[in-house]
């Protein structure tokens, strides 16, 4: 009775103590989840619902990617079902050895968001290790003199089984000597003495056998045996005694091999051979043999391995000393190995966010990172830091983990990717450290809206150009990938109308060419503006505008139109009267013209290109004004004709002619009756038969000629010269056909060459009536070199110096006079020779409203064109600075175009001479009927 209350007071003490550690257990770890099993589970046995324990509904679990998250895993999770399953072989003995609680801790990690649980689960023994002897026959030598009570130690059983599964109890089998007892070491191992009962007799019995049993508390329970053969030998008085029967010692866990631990030492009384004492391990494991060596002489203990804190931090074991006579003694030897930091923190990623979208807020998880170090106390706290990059931090998340988490702004066109160097640090001294790269790749979002190259564009373009030609191109970046940063083009807006838009311009949608898709025409369109928009094709898609102006460059392609002097209404040329007694610089008249183009390229000038009497006139360069250059002499003819280039200063230049036919005349009414009888022109049928008639008769004509000169010559080898009066110079009259002049406006009209006879009284062409007393022969018009007749029906001008007259353009309202030259109502006295050319179309079209007005006037008959200075008769022609009190009256001189009115001198008086009277001053020349 009182053997079984022994053997149960320890078992219930280990049950006490077990329930004290879990309580302990429970009160260290309150935010775990917790599970138990037994050990040596099938493989996916559950070990319980987790989801369904951390909250987590079934549904979500493919999005939260719930799995473990420890050093070697155990356990898996089921996504489907979220249970946690076993995946690898559980041993409890292999994992915890003799502790006495066995827990497994690790973590679950659940994204979206991101959580960390702690589950641990506590690992339950069960007999599944058999008690062993370390040596299944122990052999005794006990001196038959040994008096009774004395111990014996054996070597214990061994069991990996902790708990009620551990070894519990030693048997001996029934002997009449012998009897056993059970000690415990200091680390709570059981071992077996063996104590003598009775006093041996070698001669009685000199050799005992006995059984030891070992047994386990399992259910069933398991045992084992070794047998102990005890040999009884002779007197041997006195064993060996240790100094001391407990050794402690301290260790560095970094000693050498081979360093001397302590040296154990025994003495024993007796003399000669039977004190000679011999050392030994008693009573050790596998690990004592592994790591420790003694000497059997000198009992000297020596480490024979590189001690690691890790895996054992002490080492208790017993030494037996022993004399020839197998009389021994022993002693106990504890280790105590003191931890040195000798294991460099590590550094477990578990989790990496990448890539990580550029707009992530800041306080974003980035990685979730666990450390872990060996070493114990200080040397096994760890902290991390962060190398370099500010743009990163590392928060403290739960024991040994951290979250890596954004700092600030991230702008994936600035660092695409980023390099995080994690740095763990324990404690120690000195401290050990290592570290971890942490890639981390930017995702690129839609938040660059595309650029241009330039915040405007102001370009260039000639009038002319090639329809589809490209005109400018514009260009946007856009920083971001792929669809983000991929740019398209378009048109948005603009100046012109909307449906005239596309028949201007277009713009590729690729590329930003913009073409022209007509010819500009720079006196139609100066300029215009579009808007052009440069979009990415982003979700959201982001776009720019730039403002894109055209201007429309003047090219010299209109030639210079003449407004003044014009004809008449059936294409007939104009006369202007000139007094006989004009001096020098007397104001006749002026050409007026304008050009359609700009600039330079509107910038006229005026030439004389033909005179009948060279060096009379002269004509302003810039102005446009006709003055006499000399008086009229007696030997000048009285009608003179003026060809007058105006030419542009465009490169090459265009010009157009003017016309000016001038009569000599103190009145008009002197030559009134020679121009008034002029015909009525003919309608273009009798014109055309007229043509026929003269083709027919020069065709005879020809023919008689060329017989009269076969005569003549056969006359002329026969007769003497005198023959040949007839065909003296002189006596012939060129004349050509009279057509009138249908010329368009602004171009050159036609001129004839008119070649009258000396003694001819009258003449196809009578402007006025001449006698030959008065006309000598060099006057004749024939022989005036400046009629040059002009056969361009077209219009297009007569040369000038080198130059080519081109075709003149209709006018654009773009020409202008400067403040000093032009004819309107505004501006100096006299023009200015060498001014540059203004422009102004309000000017311009205030000179031909005048003149159109006066024309009006003079043909309705309502009033006269020979006002008071500055009425219409006058400025409608010049402007007022050609008025009475500046220049002479030339009044007289003026005809409006279409206007049939009496031109009257209403101003009295000028230069002294009564103004000659009559009804008009002007008359369109044409040609007399024949009598």
């Amino acid at each position: 009775m009182r053997q079984s209350t022994e053997r149960s007071g320890p078992a219930l003490w280990r049950q006490v103590l077990l329930a004290f550690l879990l309580s302990l257990f429970r009160g260290a770890l309150p935010n775990q989840i917790r599970y138990s099993i037994p050990e040596e589970l099938a493989q996916n046995s559950v070990v319980g619902n987790l989801a369904k324990d951390l909250g987590l509904s079934v549904q979500d679990l493919p999005a939260r990617k719930l799995r473990v998250s420890a050093e070697k895993e155990y356990f898996t999770v089921n996504p489907k079902s979220g249970d946690l399953l076993v995946s690898n072989r559980i041993d409890r003995e292999q994992i915890c050895g003799k502790k006495p609680l066995c827990i497994l801790d690790f973590d679950t990690v659940a994204e979206n968001p991101l959580n960390i649980f702690h589950v641990a689960v506590i690992v339950q023994d069960i007999n599944d290790n058999t008690p062993l002897f370390k040596q299944n026959k122990i052999e005794l030598k006990i001196v038959e003199s040994t008096k009774p009570g004395k111990t014996f130690p054996l070597d214990p059983a061994l069991d990996s089984d902790v708990g009620p599964n551990s070894l519990q109890r030693y048997h001996l089998n029934d002997n009449g000597h012998f009897e056993l007892t059970e000690k415990q070491t200091a680390d709570g191992r059981k071992y077996p003495e063996l104590v003598l009962k009775h006093s041996l007799d070698r001669e009685e019995q000199n050799f005992h056998q006995l059984v030891l049993i070992a047994v386990d508390g399992g259910d069933p329970p398991q045992s084992g045996t070794a047998q102990i053969q005890i040999q009884v030998t002779d007197a041997n008085d006195n064993p060996p005694v240790f100094i001391q029967d407990i050794y402690k010692v301290s260790l560095q866990e970094g000693v050498p091999q081979g360093f001397s631990v302590l040296q154990v030492t025994a003495t024993d009384q007796d003399e000669g051979v039977n004190a000679e004492i011999t050392y030994s391990f008693h009573n050790v494991d596998e690990l004592v043999e592994r790591f420790f060596n003694l000497d059997k002489i000198t009992g000297e203990i020596t480490t024979k391995d590189d001690f690691d804190f890790e895996i054992a931090n002490s080492y208790t074991f017993s030494v037996e000393a022993k004399d020839p006579g197998d009389l021994a003694a022993h002693c106990s030897v504890q280790v105590e190995i003191v931890d040195e930091n000798d294991c460099a923190p590590e550094v477990i990623i578990t989790s990496v966010f990448t890539p990580l979208p550029e707009d992530s807020p800041p306080g974003t998880v980035i990685a979730l990172i666990k450390t872990r170090d060996r070493d114990s106390g200080e040397n096994g706290e760890v902290y991390c830091q962060i190398l370099g990059k500010a743009d990163f931090m590392l928060k403290s998340y739960s024991k040994n983990y951290y979250k890596l988490v954004t700092h600030g702004p991230l702008d994936r066109e600035e660092i695409p990717e980023y390099n995080i160097i994690v740095l763990a640090t324990d404690r120690g001294k000195p401290p050990l450290s290592s570290r971890t790269n942490i890639t981390l790749h930017i995702a690129d979002v839609n938040d660059n809206a595309p650029v241009f190259q330039q915040p405007s564009y102001v370009i260039h373009v000639a009038e002319n150009n090639p329809p589809g030609a490209s005109i400018a191109q514009v260009s946007a970046s856009d920083p971001d990938l792929g669809p983000n940063g991929r740019v398209s083009y378009s048109i948005v807006a603009s100046d012109l109308e909307p449906r005239a838009l596309a028949s201007y311009v277009s713009v590729s949608a690729q590329s930003g060419m913009v073409f022209a898709q007509r010819a500009f025409d720079h006196e139609q369109l100066r300029a215009f503006e579009l808007t052009l928009q440069a979009r990415d094709q982003g979700s959201p898609a982001l776009s720019a505008n730039v403002s894109l102006r055209v201007l429309v460059g003047d090219r010299n392609d209109n030639a210079p139109r003449v407004l003044y002097p014009a004809l008449g209404p059936d294409g007939s040329a104009l006369f202007d009267t000139v007094p006989r007694a004009a001096q020098p610089g007397y104001l006749v008249t002026k050409v007026v013209a304008v050009d359609a183009d700009s600039g330079h390229n509107a910038w006229l000038s005026y030439h004389v290109l033909q005179a009948s009497e060279p060096g009379l006139f002269s004509v302003g360069l810039r102005t446009g004004e006709v003055r006499t250059a000399r008086a009229l002499g007696d030997r000048d003819a009285a009608r003179q004709r003026l060809l007058v280039a105006v030419r542009d200063g465009g490169q090459p230049p265009l010009s157009a002619t003017a016309t000016l036919l001038l009569l000599f005349a103190d009145s008009l009414q002197e030559v009134l009756p020679d121009v008034s009888d002029r015909p009525e022109p003919s309608d273009a049928q009798a014109e055309l038969q007229f043509y026929l008639v003269v083709a027919l008769a020069l065709i005879s004509v020809l023919f008689l000629l060329a017989v009269i000169l076969a005569v003549a010559l056969s006359l002329c080898r026969s007769s003497s010269p005198a023959s040949w009066g007839c065909f003296q110079p002189g006596l012939c009259v060129k004349s050509g056909p009279v057509v009138p002049p249908t010329y368009s406006e602004g171009t050159l009209p036609y001129s004839y060459n008119l070649c009258v006879a000396s003694q001819s009284a009258k003449t196809e062409f009578n402007f006025l009536t001449v006698t030959p007393e008065v006309t000598p022969s060099q006057d004749l018009l024939c022989e005036d070199v400046s009629w040059v007749p002009n056969t361009n029906h077209e219009g297009a001008g007569v040369p000038f110096a080198s130059d080519v007259i081109l075709k003149q353009a209709p006018p654009n309202t773009d020409w202008r006079f400067s403040q000093a030259q032009r004819p309107g109502t505004s501006g100096s006295q006299n023009g200015d020779e060498t001014g540059t050319w203004p422009n102004n179309q309000f000017d311009t079209e205030m000179l031909q409203a005048m003149i159109l007005a006066s024309a009006s006037e003079a043909a309705d008959g309502s009033s006269t064109l020979g006002g008071g200075a500055g009425t219409m008769g006058l400025s409608a022609r010049y402007g007022p600075q050609f008025t009475l009190q500046h220049v002479p009256d030339y009044r007289q001189n003026v005809y409006i175009p279409g206007s049939n009115a009496t031109l009257t001198n209403a101003a009295g008086k000028r230069d002294g001479k009564t103004p000659a009277g009559g009804n008009g001053n002007k008359k369109k020349s044409g040609k007399k009927e024949k009598k």
